[in-house]
């Protein structure tokens, strides 16, 4: 069993802010590496001869700022979409909470799953849009920007385009899920202690392995995904995608038959290497984000460390710690005497 615990010294809203910042750091650095996943997802031309050449290959045809087509779409969904999950999960979680304020790890993460799943529903046609941008030849586009793309997907193709792919995505959280549970519940055999006091390292490289493992499980419904949203008469070359299906299940006997099994893991490889420098950026920024909103808050004496200010009560919640300086601010200001009046 597991205690649900957050740091009630920060607030909901700066959580949120150091959460999204920590984010879109993470999505730019490793933004080239998503590229690359998602090109060798649809099977467009630039993977035919490898991940490497690829890169080269798009970097010489469209320009070094190609890698990063899209990032910007990543990055703007992340506000709604960790917004969404965070209210889906903390609604989840406290149905599965006992009395006591514990929860096991299996229906922690079941319910961080469903969290997901609700975000992804409501922010999937952005994922679709992000999807479009990085597989257009950038010198000559078909949408010239997010909301270009928006408008001209829906009057072209219809609403049902904006959600193409989506029955994968929900049915790849399964085996995302169970690779999560697979790995959490193997932690405390593998460091041979409790999971209450692993270090910050511990549950870094925890992290990076329950997201390898699950990523390598969710992988190929991940890749029929990333082809049906590519796929469409509107784009050239039905968007690039290297086997043309008419729905989910065609898409996977598709894939198989002509690129084998293992093309339902094609860009596995860049979607794993992303992982350790994601995490790696993502946990540093959001570490040091929490400690200015401490120090901001009046916890801790600079933000560059986590010494506790002298005489601050640590338990108490930002408002209440305003509240109480208040309060004292105006018990120890000087009055003003009859006569100055």
């Amino acid at each position: 069993m597991a205690t649900l615990r957050r740091d009630g010294r920060v607030t909901a809203l700066q959580r949120l802010g150091c959460a999204g910042l920590a984010g879109a750091l993470s999505l730019s650095l490793t933004a080239p590496l998503e590229l690359l996943t998602v090109l060798a997802q649809v099977g467009t031309w630039h993977c035919r001869r490898g991940l490497r050449d690829a890169g080269r290959s798009l970097c010489r045809t469209e320009g070094v700022r190609a890698l990063w087509k899209g990032n910007l779409t990543a990055c703007l969904r992340l506000c709604p979409y960790s917004a969404l999950q965070l209210a889906a999960s903390r609604r989840l979680v406290t149905l599965v909470t006992d009395e006591l304020g514990h929860v096991s790890h299996w229906r922690a993460i079941m319910a961080g799953s469903l969290a997901g799943m609700v975000a992804t529903i409501v922010t999937y046609p952005t994922d679709v849009i992000k999807t479009r941008l990085i597989v257009q030849n950038r010198l000559e586009p078909s949408y010239e920007g997010i909301l270009h793309a928006f408008y001209k997907i829906y009057h072209q193709e219809g609403l049902r385009a904006l959600y193409r792919g989506v029955s994968p995505a929900i049915l790849g959280a399964v085996p995302f899920s169970a690779g999560s549970f697979f790995v959490y519940i193997s932690l405390e055999k593998i460091w041979q202690e409790p999971i209450v006091h692993f270090t910050p390292l511990q549950n870094f490289i925890n992290g990076c392995v329950a997201a390898a493992v699950a990523q390598t499980l969710s992988f190929p419904f991940e890749t029929v995904k990333r082809k049906m949203q590519a796929q469409s008469p509107w784009l050239p070359h039905y968007g690039g995608v290297d086997v043309h299906f008419t729905g989910m299940a065609d898409c996977f006997r598709q894939t198989v038959k002509n690129k084998g099994v293992l093309g339902l893991w094609s860009g596995l490889t860049p979607s794993l290497l992303k992982i350790v420098p994601y995490f790696g950026v993502m946990f540093s920024t959001f570490e040091f984000c929490k400690r200015v909103c401490l120090y901001r808050n009046g916890y801790i004496e600079s933000p560059l460390n986590y010494k506790l200010t002298p005489g601050v009560d640590q338990s108490l919640h930002p408002q209440e710690l305003r509240e109480l300086k208040l309060l004292r601010r105006e018990n120890f200001e000087p009055r003003k005497s009859a006569l100055e009046n």
